[in-house]
């Protein structure tokens, strides 16, 4: 099978690296790639947003299957104008991304669909949104209605705060276009959980379970990123939950969805808050998480993409997800300034101690253990021959282990071999579960 995956982060690396251990797939490219992917997949030097050429590149080449990664594409539309050309293509449709591209959409999916969900209103006028907020005491969660690379949504819990996210979005245009209308939530209490099912059309079926950690500093302190890590297994939302996920969450949805007469192919990703037996929905997303990819690709087993394939062609029937027992955590590194402003160009430096082919202690001992690590390319470029960053989250350091301390110790033991200027991650991912283990069995 000849590939081509659309996108040039983490996720996307970590969709290729697991697609080159496919037995299926014999050819990777990937539009535009990035030099973590490069090493193993053919880079195309085509925008994602450029549908056109990506449908000529498709046809010229061959390829059996294009997944998607990033919403931008899905939103705008690539898989219609794809399945219009005649090829094959894994992601919602235009109308169906709109769970992820309007977040006043989904809410009125979720309505229909009798899924829970917070509270909410939709504001179109500031003066009006900032009214609201006030009689709510400014205990809301503010959140631009289109796509804001997953930072468009601000946790309220004072007035001042809520005046200040309504201004940033409808007036300043911090967020573009997305903010000019709001969706204003009640402020949900919990734990949250990133849960994905793969879709295809009329069946789905769970791929797993992550959880993710949006502040930018440790203990949730921060404007929210994109994500700074995650980890998988959840040990205190076991298969129970998952299996209530899918009959109060998920399936509810798609058949609202196809009601509609817009079936949702594709990975379905469920952002939710779950407090006691409560299970609420915060949001929808149309693709693979970003930063949890990273450490479900390590847990995935199988052939990744017969899987999808299966999905995309609209027959899933009998196919099955397995996943490791083993645990896997990804510690985001980014930029110093992020997610406000950051510098680009600046050299990385240790990779090599972590991937190369020279031995060292380390290498031996993370074998001995039965531990894989992997450094996953998120914002990275070649300047001259040198690794330089790119983005605000430039590394997504993954590891999988037969436990999860040991994944989160060496995780953070590789992220700590690399060293780049301003250097930022945050040192407390799987906090939680870890503390809860501990308060269990009195030692982890």
């Amino acid at each position: 099978m000849r590939v081509l995956v659309i996108g040039k982060g983490g996720r996307e690396h970590s969709i290729v690296w697991r697609l080159h251990q496919s037995q299926s797939v014999w050819k990777i490219f990937c539009a535009p790639g990035n030099p973590g992917i490069n090493q193993i997949a053919e880079p195309v030097p085509i925008a994602p947003g450029d549908f056109p050429a990506l449908i000529d590149f498709v046809r010229a080449n061959k390829v059996d299957l294009t997944i998607v990664g990033p919403d931008d594409p899905l939103g705008a539309g690539i898989v219609d104008e794809f399945e219009h050309a005649g090829l094959k293509i894994f992601g919602p449709r235009r109308a169906a991304a709109q769970l992820e591209t309007s977040k006043s959409f989904a809410k009125t999916i979720m309505r229909e669909a009798g899924v829970a969900t917070a509270d909410f209103e939709v504001f179109d006028d500031a003066k009006k949104a900032r009214a609201y907020a006030d009689s709510k005491g400014g205990r809301i969660v503010v959140k631009a209605d289109g796509l804001a690379l997953g930072k468009g949504v601000t946790v309220c819990r004072a007035i001042e705060t809520a005046h200040r996210a309504i201004a940033e979005a409808m007036e300043s245009k911090k967020f573009g276009a997305a903010g000019n209308r709001v969706v204003i939530e009640e402020l949900l209490t919990g734990e949250e959980l990133s849960f994905f099912a793969l879709s295809d059309g009329e069946r789905a079926i769970a791929l797993g379970a992550a959880q993710d950690h949006k502040p930018i500093f440790d203990h949730d302190k921060g404007p929210n990123t994109g994500g700074m890590g995650a980890y998988t297994p959840v040990p205190q939302f076991g298969p129970a939950i998952e299996e209530r996920i899918m009959r109060e969450v998920v399936n509810p949805t798609l058949a609202a969805m196809k009601a509609r007469g817009i079936p949702y192919r594709g990975v379905l990703f469920a952002g939710l808050m779950i407090d006691g037996d409560r299970i609420n929905v915060i949001e929808f997303n149309a693709r693979f998480g970003d930063p949890e990819s990273e450490p479900l690709m390590m847990r995935f087993e199988g052939d990744l993409a017969q899987t999808l394939l299966a999905a995309a062609e609209g027959n899933l029937a009998g196919t099955t997800v397995r996943l490791s027992p083993r645990s896997s955590v990804v510690v985001v590194m980014s930029s110093g300034g992020y997610p406000g402003e950051y510098r680009k160009g600046l050299a990385i430096h240790g990779i090599e101690k972590i991937e190369g082919s020279a031995p060292s202690d380390v290498k031996v001992r993370w074998a001995m253990n039965r531990i894989r690590v992997k450094v996953f390319h998120a914002g990275t470029a070649l300047k001259d021959g040198t690794l330089v960053t790119d983005g605000g989250r430039v590394l997504a350091v993954t590891a999988m282990a037969p436990d999860l301390k040991t994944a989160v110790a060496a995780a953070y033991e590789a992220a700590e071999m690399i060293e780049f200027e301003g250097r930022h991650f945050r040192r407390d991912i799987a906090r939680r579960a870890l503390s809860r283990m501990r308060a269990t069995s009195g030692s982890v």
